[in-house]
């Protein structure tokens, strides 16, 4: 179903690969690893994993630390050994990632034409704040959304309603804007309406139904929203 302009009242933003780059963290890792690449996409995946199976055997701990325990396996796997406080600076970088170009300047647009901005991530809340404040974005959101609050990660039903409630808003008033697939998914299921932002070309995931609208940027959202 196409996206219904008439039904937003709230926007929701994910905020890794969605609002700022996760792939810049090898720069972090080419300073330490022969060979970072494949090093920095284990790590993401095994990130991710983790949530995944945490949510399924209820084994929660906060995205900080599954992303610790994901880089540790990754190094491992490639062989390549670290210190404790060599791991903690490379994880530090999460705290600066680099902010997409049309970030802010789409999210103002939004705010002007009537829209409350939230974000609404996996990360624990400090994870949230230092992202916000690099992005210089603070002053545009309405606030963040934690997984941490119900100790619940994407693609859980149960993070969606939660940040519906957080926000006041009805569920199927809110427009879920987001990179990542599961979480286009998890946004529809929950009763969000799904907006996936594709900034590479990447190929769509086939097996459970389309986004409500694909973008390359957020300023095509607001297009589409009329402001």
């Amino acid at each position: 179903m196409p996206l219904d302009p008439d039904r937003v009242q709230t926007v929701t933003f994910d905020s890794y690969s969605t609002l700022v780059d996760v792939e810049a963290a090898e720069a972090a890792l080419a300073e330490r690893v022969p060979d970072p690449e494949p090093v920095s996409r284990l790590w993401r995946s095994r990130s991710l994993a983790y949530t995944f199976v945490a949510n399924a055997i209820d084994a929660y701990q906060p995205f900080y630390e599954m992303n610790r325990d994901a880089l540790t396996y990754a190094l491992a796997a490639h062989n390549v050994d670290l210190s404790s406080a060599e791991r903690d600076e490379i994880l530090a970088v999460y705290h600066e990632l680099e902010v997409f170009d049309d970030v802010r300047s789409g999210i103002e647009r939004l705010r002007e034409g009537g829209y409350e901005p939230y974000v609404l991530s996996n990360g624990n809340p400090e994870m949230l704040d230092s992202m916000v404040e690099h992005a210089g974005i603070g002053d545009l959101i309405a606030g963040t959304i934690s997984a941490d609050e119900v100790e619940t990660f994407k693609p859980a039903a149960e993070l969606y309603r939660h940040g519906a409630a957080r926000t006041g808003t009805p569920i199927d008033e809110i427009v879920h804007v987001t990179a990542g697939w599961f979480d286009v998914l998890g946004a529809s299921h929950a009763g969000m309406q799904a907006v996936r932002v594709d900034r590479k070309g990447t190929p769509w995931e086939p097996f459970a139904g389309d986004p409500d609208m694909t973008v390359e940027s957020i300023h095509e959202l607001a297009d589409a929203l009329g402001v």
